[in-house]
């Protein structure tokens, strides 16, 4: 009877310990760049590509992504823990110690840079471990706790999935690929600074220098809109260059509209609960964006 009282806490212990691993990796984070990667991947050459590179590829940039964000989590603990929005995570809870956490980090680092160097190619791996070394340590250590332009330089690494996906297929950085870069590089800075100002705050409770911590909401405001301008005509470009047909240029002008619609009005008539519905809206805009240009490089070419 004893044994059978026991039993069910180690299962618990063990099934706390694998979702506090899990979340060190940023599941949701992880999964919007894998799907750029692998729309990357998918655009990079008429045909669909072999089943085992794209798999490879997929597992290879999702575990380095994984690793880049559990050295994020180690880095901010101290910030994490003074934030409401992020004070749940394992590391300011206690529920994983630093050298965990480093194994873990070093684990899944590893283990993709070693699929991406072996099944897939070397530029893919060099690209996978530079854009590892700009999040985790250039953006993570140097520039967030330093400029409110953190998001801005900070986001070339996060413009870079989709790159390494066509670099997967291709073996090669092609003017195409630095497009899709383009895209998210210009849609970094509003979808980040739309979360910031509803979590003013709380970033300035932690000591960090967004935008409108440093600048003033209305400031930050009118950046937000202007870079969604800025977004709007970068993702024409796709069309410009005939790398897409009519069915992404009206996607692209349709979505765009709507964001620029929330641009506008969190611009001239601010709330947070605007400013929350912008930024899942942002989310779902890149997602069908990309997906657009997927079904026009298929079906509608």
């Amino acid at each position: 009877m004893s044994a059978e009282i026991l039993s069910p806490a180690p299962a618990r212990s063990l099934a706390q310990r694998a979702r506090a691993f899990l979340a060190l990796a940023k599941p949701r984070v992880v999964s919007l760049i894998v799907f750029t990667a692998v729309i990357g991947m998918l655009l990079a050459q008429p045909a669909v590509p072999p089943l085992a590179l794209l798999a490879a590829a997929t597992v290879g940039i999702a575990l380095v992504a994984g690793a880049a964000a559990a050295v994020n989590c180690l880095v901010e603990q101290g910030v994490d823990a003074r934030m409401q929005r992020t004070r749940w995570r394992p590391l300011p809870r206690g529920e994983l110690t630093i050298l965990q956490t480093l194994v873990f980090a070093g684990a899944l680092g590893g283990a993709g840079l070693w699929i991406l160097g072996h099944f897939v190619n070397a530029l893919t791996m060099w690209l996978t471990l530079a854009t590892f070394v700009g999040y985790a340590i250039v953006y993570t250590v140097v520039l967030k706790p330093l400029t409110p332009q953190n998001i801005v330089i900070g986001g070339a690494s996060g413009a870079m999935p989709p790159v390494l996906g066509w670099a997967a297929v291709t073996g090669e950085v092609t003017t195409e690929a630095m497009l899709l870069f383009l895209i998210i590089f210009a849609w970094t800075p509003p979808h980040f600074w739309s979360l910031a100002l509803y979590r003013t705050e709380d970033y300035a409770r932690a000591g960090v220098p967004m935008l409108p911590v440093t600048h003033g909401k209305e400031y930050t405001r009118l950046q937000v809109l202007l870079y969604t301008l800025i977004l709007f005509g970068v993702s024409l470009l796709p069309f410009a260059v005939r790398m897409s047909g009519a069915l992404y240029l009206a996607a692209a002008l349709a979505l765009g509209a709507v964001y620029i619609g929330y641009a506008l009005r969190i611009y001239a008539a601010y709330s947070d609960r605007l400013a929350q519905r912008s930024f899942r809206y942002s989310i779902v805009y890149l997602a069908a964006l990309f997906a657009a240009l997927v079904v026009d490089h298929y079906l509608a070419r």
